[in-house]
């Protein structure tokens, strides 16, 4: 029976095998998709389908630099525990290397890494650690200059927060500290200046601001300006050139990158986990649950 890429998808789908590994079992199985799942099941391959739906919010960022692109690639998994294994950090350097030569992440999971895709190759390694995993983002910056920082790295070049700093002029050392703002500022850095800023996130604030300023039943001249003083303290907040410099909170990061002859031209700040929601239950809850079949 001939075997199809439609078959072949199916299967992987099913199962969460790798391609080649769907493909074989179908050929091994005459096409018989219950037949291909019990084969893929027998050689451990299968696996992987059973942990898809685990909640995998740990994992590590890794950042990588090649002249003037820099790249930061989150993968995650279950436990911080895989997190430290050897096998899965040689995995995410592997992906952010191939990381630097794509440009976003469906790019990134169907490009070839040692003769498979990344997406294959994440997951075989569901399959072997046990833990269900995945390559959540990837975020490029590119400059006259990228430094890279990671926040108390596991390993070299990857951590829980990763941050990348594109700047024209400058030297690496300055880059680097601001880079360690970027990674400690609160609040974090949500743009690069106000113009860069989601204008939805500043309406947001501006509607927010407004029905404050009514609660306190000042006249409305009274409270267009007070709105405006919020709106300016809000934007110096969150847009990296406005914020008090962490280094030395007497300067600006704007005006700390004019004395080092630097202009910073764009950041990429990359924590694991950040906005997925984990799922916590108690174990008295899980064995209730269990009980209840």
């Amino acid at each position: 029976m001939a075997i199809t890429a439609a078959m072949v998808k199916e299967l992987r789908e099913m199962t969460g095998a790798g391609m080649m590994d769907a493909k074989k079992a179908l050929t091994e199985t005459d096409g018989d998709q219950e037949a291909a799942i019990d084969w893929l099941r027998t050689k451990g391959l299968a696996k992987a389908a059973k942990k898809s739906g685990r909640i995998a919010a740990e994992g590590l960022v890794a950042v990588k630099v090649d002249g003037g692109k820099g790249v930061a690639v989150e993968v995650n998994s279950e436990t911080d525990f895989v997190g430290k294994n050897a096998d899965f950090q040689k995995m995410v350097g592997g992906i952010a290397d191939v990381a630097l030569t794509v440009d976003n992440t469906e790019s990134l999971l169907a490009a070839d890494m040692g003769g498979k895709s990344v997406a294959d190759t994440v997951t075989d390694a569901v399959a072997t650690i046990g833990e269900n995993m995945s390559v959540r983002r990837m975020a490029t910056v590119e400059g006259e200059t990228v430094v890279s920082y990671i926040h108390n790295p596991a390993v070299p070049g990857m951590g829980k927060i990763g941050v990348l700093v594109a700047m024209k002029g400058g030297d690496e050392a300055f880059g680097k500290l601001v880079a360690m703002h970027v990674a400690a500022a609160d609040p974090r850095p949500q743009a690069l200046t106000s113009d860069d800023l989601d204008p939805a996130v500043v309406e947001k604030e501006r509607s927010v601001q407004i029905e404050i300023a009514r609660e306190s039943g000042k006249p409305e001249q009274v409270i267009e300006k007070m709105i405006e003083g919020r709106m300016k303290k809000f934007l110096a907040e969150i847009t990296l050139v406005n914020q008090a410099f962490v280094v030395n909170p007497d300067l600006t990061v704007a005006k700390a990158a004019e004395e080092a002859g630097a202009e910073i031209t764009g950041f990429i700040r990359m924590e694991v986990g950040e906005g997925i929601e984990k799922k916590e239950e108690d174990f008295a809850a899980e064995v209730a649950k269990a009980a209840q079949g």
